[in-house]
């Protein structure tokens, strides 16, 4: 299984790490790695988060990360991470 991130989650987990990164550039990195390393996990265990509250399809989670959802889709043979964003900005 692989994983894709798309565009908008991409630009968007940039913008989040601008975001971080002006108050504490430590805190931006920490963020990015635990990030990552939840989303390579997901390989092992792609049901492992909550069916997305967003969709009604039990292929799409969410993941939340310190108050950050971050929506992916499981399909056959990989992991489409879609978006980051914060409960209140949806």
């Amino acid at each position: 299984m692989i994983i894709i991130k798309d565009k908008l989650f991409q630009k968007q987990f940039f913008e989040i790490l601008k975001f971080i990164a002006k108050d504490k550039i430590t805190a931006a990195k920490k963020f990015e790695n635990e990030l990552s390393h939840l989303i390579q996990n997901l390989v092992n265990s792609p049901y492992k988060f909550r069916a997305s509250y967003y969709f009604e399809d039990e292929t799409y989670r969410d993941l939340i990360y310190q108050g950050y959802t971050i929506i992916y889709k499981i399909e056959t043979n990989k992991i489409l991470i879609l978006e980051i964003f914060k409960w209140q900005n949806k």
